[in-house]
């Protein structure tokens, strides 16, 4: 886990910053990671699928929020569920189960872990993006096993597929 920094930080990026994936086979922009928020957070803009791989999760060691940018998703964290439309705002605290199912066509949102650290389960998942467009459907195959021996690694773990 990384230390967190006492010296300062960046307080803005340009929306051509980011390090660019295909996170499971779906388009993910790592926009600020712990090497910049000081190991506070990590901000990834997202764009997702109902074929997304977004199974029922815990993280041991970050709480995650979601803002809906674009699109319509349904969010279970815990015993609850939420509609989420664009515009909403979901929290998943950690050690508490969640995932979210995409109910449009397509969807976008900011995720963002707290502390920092994540971006190392999403890097360690991830092959760099070949462009800003999202992967169609089916374009990735998924090594499941890989998944979930990264998420150990990383302090999370799968509790359904």
């Amino acid at each position: 886990m990384m230390k967190a920094r006492t010296e300062p930080v960046r307080a803005g990026v340009g929306s051509d910053r980011g390090e660019a994936l295909n996170w499971i086979g779906e388009l993910t922009i790592l926009r600020v990671t712990g090497e910049e928020s000081g190991g506070r957070y990590t901000l990834a803009e997202v764009w997702v699928t109902p074929e997304g791989l977004v199974p029922l999760h815990v993280h041991h060691r970050e709480d995650e929020a979601f803002y809906v940018l674009e699109g319509d998703l349904t969010f279970y964290v815990g015993d609850r569920t939420y509609e989420a439309p664009a515009g909403s705002f979901v929290f998943g605290p950690r050690d508490v189960p969640h995932r979210y199912v995409v109910n449009s066509p397509t969807a976008r949102l900011l995720m963002i872990f707290s502390p920092a650290g994540f971006e190392e389960f999403i890097r360690g998942t991830s092959v760099p993006a070949e462009s800003l467009t999202p992967p169609a459907p089916g374009e990735y195959e998924v090594d499941f096993e890989a998944v979930l021996a990264c998420a150990a690694a990383c302090g999370s773990e799968v509790l359904e597929d």
